[in-house]
């Protein structure tokens, strides 16, 4: 039993993993907590479900034209709207952002209604490793591994490329970045659409496995918030661990404790994190 729940949290961490950074990236560059995060997450899954549901295209085959088009859309919302608003009070962001989610949450509510929706895969039974009462189902290891792909090539682009310094650079000092040049409006546009795109990934992965409705971005923010804070503001590979220290607390915790204490357990570890290690688990200041 302890095994299993082990071996679910780790599959499952990689998700809350791509959850964490797409949040903190947008908190970490512009000083903006995000609460449309999860609709963007939200929308990614009814993205993929419409696909699924029209064509038969599998969410893992879906996952980048889910990100392409929440790139797109998230790049005009920050260029068009956040941008006037991102250097002013924190009180308005987080009111716009909060309004934003509320839209979004609306928007899918009204096409694609109140019903529970998910994506029932032909191998969703189907299982990569099964030892007695251990099992890895096959459909968890590969949204594990999808997840764990993506983190990579995040951390890449923001190591390896041109945009992905700029970000760092706007993030580490916004004036001086204007000064040498940089375009931050454009960096702030494509770092919240950047943020968007992963979001959009996590909940193309994530229908295989739950069910979606017009609500579930609200309740996802707070593992968003939960992660990017437990693995330390700036850190993919913060987030990374922050992922699996939650993901293994909820799925170890729910061994001992009844299965509806989840969301508590997984709370009850922020804050021991929190007062004990409140830069995070590995936090420093770039990504």
């Amino acid at each position: 039993m302890i095994v299993q729940a082990v071996i679910n949290g780790i599959l499952f961490g990689a998700v809350y993993a791509m959850i964490g950074i797409g949040f903190s990236l947008v908190w970490g560059v512009m000083g903006i907590v995000n609460l449309a995060h999860g609709s963007f997450i939200m929308a990614g899954a009814y993205i993929s479900f419409t696909l699924f549901a029209a064509w038969g295209l599998d969410p893992f085959l879906s996952a980048p034209l889910v990100m392409v088009v929440l790139f797109g859309a998230a790049y005009g919302i920050q260029r068009l709207l956040i941008n006037r608003i991102v250097r002013g009070p924190s009180f308005i962001t987080l009111t716009f952002t909060f309004g934003l989610q509320i839209l979004i949450a609306n928007i899918c509510l009204l096409i694609w209604k109140a019903d529970l929706r998910s994506a029932k895969l032909s191998y969703s039974s189907a299982s990569l490793f099964e030892n007695g009462a251990v099992t890895i189902p096959l459909v968890r290891f590969g949204i594990f591994a999808a997840a764990i792909i993506l983190t990579i090539l995040f951390y890449l682009f923001m190591r390896k490329t041109r945009i992905g310094i700029a970000i760092n650079a706007t993030a580490l000092n916004y004036e001086g970045a204007r000064t040498v040049g940089v375009d931050v409006d454009n960096i702030y546009a494509i770092t919240f659409a950047v943020s968007a795109a992963l979001a959009g990934a996590a909940g193309a992965l994530m229908l295989p496995i739950t069910s979606m409705n017009p609500f579930f971005g609200g309740d996802i923010i707070n593992k968003a918030f939960v992660v990017s804070v437990l693995g330390g503001l700036g850190s993919t590979a913060g987030a990374l661990a922050g992922g699996m220290c939650l993901a293994l607390a909820e799925t170890l915790g729910t061994v001992f404790l009844p299965s509806s204490a989840q969301e508590l357990i997984g709370f009850v570890f922020f804050i021991a994190v929190l007062v004990f290690r409140p830069q995070g688990l590995l936090g420093k200041r770039f990504y």
